[in-house]
């Protein structure tokens, strides 16, 4: 183990002078902001960061803003991007006080700002940076230890390297450079220096002083990245940096990079985007290992996944250090579990990880690589050289070398990066360097990403257990349904969907997004479908069980609303009612293959107005109709508006084979975005094979009202066909639910007579809410009661469902068996 290298022992001692000698290496002719932001990655490769930013005072005096950071998200620390000059914040102290502030997580909790930061487990530093205009430098490292002497001491290079013009300065200067310009984000007029006229082939005359003027000389595929930069609404404050292609009289387009800050406001003064643009062909072309870092930091932010995080490193740092295999794996226990490996060929690795390919990646047992094990243990990088004696495990990994970063992370190694190459390899200091500055930005996002990935999956487990179990099976037709969760964030959506079946053959099909992805929305989402299902099952029409919908959302006193769609099918019909509020209108896939977005009108969103109107539109199916209901987040995108994403899902809609439903489901949601909830919801109309026969009768309150229903049903029964040995069972029934229904209740009675099946279905429906109580026992003195026990006697089944303003008793009696 004599040849073994770590970075506690070769780099440790030799880092400030590195940093040193890497400050003065910076060219003198780099503009102030490129200038600036090099001197910020230093801090993450040299300082032990993860996150660096300088913070400068507002003109008015009164405010810390940021204008420059680099490294993962401020967010994630619980950072603004201004401080009160006066308040208690670290910046603010380091300013008063001229003196470097080292805050440990412990200090930081006991902070009063910091209650708004989402974790106290970093370190953070904040000193007072050189220049006349008064910034701070702050640097947070999320190492268990916090800075160490030696980071301490690169950062505090870093902070004097640090030169701020003061506020007024630019104000003062009175002319823009030549490639710099200054954007005011009210009215969007922009001084631009005569280098950048130039570039898009203007001269100072031909120049209106207007914004759109130049973006209209861009390739139109590059205005929406840059729209993103120069609205207002899109910006944060902090840096931002583009390509973007600008149009030539001949030739090719040219390829130009802006980089820019948003600088904010004060009273009567607009916020301002500053920067540069420069000709891209001409910067240089090399990457530093600096840059490297920096590209990575970038990368790793973005990455939400444990895969995203494992791609973003091996991207990163297998083509510069020209690497033949490199695999990045979690610790779980005493096993590696590989989260990816490049090349992902099982030949190009040693048999033993071949033997534990279970997977997609191998299990390596951590047991069998002894070596390894240690370098976990003691958490710092290991570099071995060419012909260093290595169990068989590392050794075909690296034969030419072999680097393995452990990638710590909250207090403790969270997995480990595994570097090899076939020919004998020298490690130089910025190799070094690089390799642990990768290793800690890349343990710090692995456990995120483990973090997103198992949050990920709970968010969608109760996404999943709000929405419909199985659909229910229904005559003459079949519905398959799809939902798939953003994957733009951790927080629930109010996507949803139902189908209900409802009475004498009816379904309603419901589909509906309730605004935002918040643990509200999806409360609110959980208690839309059960209202909306509960009102349907007690008879309403569509246009009413939508306006109670509504009037509930009012009553709520949420600021949430809802968008709606609701259709109610006759099945034995083939007909349907659609009713809209603010959702987007069903699609028709007609047997021939055609497709039409249905005519449908609608009412307001839910919860927005309480007097509000929600038309029912007529739609007509014939069997091998597909009705296809879905939400915003398959059909919109920041690339076409929502009128052509209707006519793409008609499209799609056209070319499936409706014979499979649910592949036709699978196909409308290939290449998704997902950076909304999607619910779809299909439903193919086939027709019923055998219709029931039906006939109602309303009974009026008269003396002989029970011997009328009694002649109606058996006239009824003759014409049906139903045997006299059946009729009599039937009659019983009738006269029963009749009579109870007359004697218990006020209003208006029905009688109700389906025959489907070999089975006789009577329904009385009544006024009163109020279901018919089966009595425990009945005396022999006792003169009523009886009724409810021989309907029950009489029937295979019975009950009570509500209807509009009542209920309806029902019966099903087997006749003609």
């Amino acid at each position: 183990m004599a040849d073994v290298v770590t970075e506690g022992t070769a780099g440790r001692r030799t880092r400030s002078p590195r940093a040193a000698g890497a400050l003065k290496a910076l060219s003198v002719d780099l503009d102030a902001p490129e200038r600036l932001r090099r001197v910020l990655e230093l801090a993450l490769v040299y300082g032990g960061a993860s996150f660096a930013a300088v913070y400068t005072p507002s003109e008015d005096g009164e405010l810390f803003c940021l204008i420059e950071s680099v490294g993962v998200p401020r967010t994630l620390y619980g950072l603004r991007d201004a401080y009160a000059l006066t308040g208690r914040s670290p910046i603010a102290e380091a300013h008063r006080t001229g003196r470097a502030l080292w805050l440990g997580p412990r200090q930081l909790a006991d902070r009063a700002e910091s209650r708004r930061t989402p974790s106290q487990d970093f370190s953070l530093a904040a000193l007072p940076a050189q220049g006349d205009g008064g910034g701070c430098l702050l640097a947070v490292s999320e190492r268990p230890d916090g800075f160490g002497t030696e980071h301490r001491e690169c950062l505090e290079l870093v902070a004097g390297a640090v030169a701020l013009p003061a506020p007024h300065a630019a104000a003062e200067a009175g002319e823009l450079p030549g490639n710099a310009f200054s954007l005011a984000m009210d009215t969007g007029r922009v001084e631009v220096g005569e280098e950048i006229l130039q570039l898009f082939g203007l001269g100072p005359h031909d120049f209106d002083g207007k914004v759109e003027t130049l973006l209209g000389l861009t390739v139109p595929e590059d205005l929406p990245s840059l729209m993103s930069v120069v609205e207002a609404d899109h910006m944060s404050i902090g840096d931002r940096e583009l390509e973007f292609r600008v149009l030539q009289p001949t030739g090719p387009p040219r390829w130009l990079r802006l980089r820019g800050r948003l600088v904010p406001g004060g009273e009567g003064r607009p916020a301002r985007l500053v920067g540069t643009v420069a000709d891209a062909s001409t910067l240089r072309p090399e990457v530093t290992d600096v840059a490297r870092v920096q590209r990575l930091a970038a990368a790793l932010a973005t990455a939400g996944t444990v895969r995203d995080v494992s791609h973003a490193v091996v991207t990163a740092l297998r083509k510069p250090l020209r690497a033949d295999r490199i695999a990045l794996a979690e610790l779980e226990h005493d096993r590696l579990v590989v989260t990816v490996l490049d090349p992902p060929d099982p030949e190009c690795w040693p048999e033993l990880w071949r033997l534990e390919w279970r997977s997609e990646w191998p299990d390596a047992p951590v047991r069998a690589m002894p070596t390894l094990a240690a370098a976990l243990r003691e958490g710092r990088a290991h570099i071995w050289p060419a012909g260093t004696p290595l169990e068989p495990a590392l050794a075909d990994v690296g034969p030419g070398g072999l680097a393995a970063l452990p990638l710590p992370a909250g207090g403790r190694v969270a997995g480990a990066c595994l570097i090899g190459w076939d020919e004998p390899h020298e490690f130089g200091p910025d190799e070094r360097a690089l390799l642990t500055a990768a290793a800690g930005l890349a343990g710090q996002a692995l456990l995120r990403a483990h973090a997103f990935d198992a949050e990920h999956e709970l968010v969608g487990m109760l996404q999943r257990q709000l929405l419909p179990r199985r659909l229910p099976r229904l005559p003459g037709a079949k519905a398959v349904a799809r939902y798939l969760p953003t994957t733009a964030g951790l927080e629930v959506g109010g996507d949803w969907y139902d189908v209900i079946p409802l009475p004498d053959n009816h379904v309603a099909l419901v589909i509906g997004d309730v605004q935002g992805h918040s643990a509200a929305a999806a409360t609110l989402m959980g208690q839309m479908r059960t209202a909306l299902r509960a009102y349907a099952a007690e008879g309403h029409p569509p246009d009413v069980v939508v306006d109670h919908a509504n009037r509930l959302l009012m009553d709520m006193e949420t600021d949430l609303f809802a968008t709606c769609c609701y259709v109610d099918v006759d099945l034995e019909e083939g007909s349907a009612w659609c009713v809209r509020a603010g959702h987007l209108p069903p699609v028709l896939r007609r047997p021939d293959g055609s497709t039409e977005i249905a005519e449908a009108e609608g009412g307001p969103p839910l919860g927005v107005l309480r007097q509000a109107g929600f038309p029912m539109s007529p739609l007509r199916l014939v069997p091998g109709t597909v009705i296809a209901l879905t939400t915003d987040g398959l059909v919109e995108s920041t690339e076409a508006d929502i009128d052509a994403g209707m006519e793409h899902f008609a499209r799609e809609l056209a070319r499936s084979d409706p014979a499979h439903l649910g592949l036709v489901a699978d196909a409308l949601l290939v290449g998704a975005r997902r950076s909304d909830d999607i619910a779809l919801l299909l439903m193919r109309y086939d027709g019923m094979a055998v219709r029931p026969l039906r006939e109602s009768w309303t009974v009026w309150r008269v003396p002989e009202a029970v011997g009328h229903a009694r002649r109606f049903t058996r006239r009824t029964l003759r014409a049906w066909g139903v045997p006299a040995q059946d009729r009599d069972a039937v009659l019983l029934v009738v006269s029963e639910l009749v009579t109870n229904a007359l004697v218990h209740t006020d209003g208006r009675v029905r009688l109700d007579l389906t025959l489907v099946h070999q089975r006789m279905r009577v329904a009385v429906a009544d006024a009163s809410p109020r279901s018919p109580v089966r009595p425990s026992s009945v005396s022999w003195e006792a003169t009523g009661g009886r009724g409810i026990l021989l309907v029950e006697a009489m029937s295979v089944a019975w009950g009570t469902v509500p209807v509009s303003g009542g209920k309806q008793v029902w019966s099903e009696i087997p006749v003609g068996g």
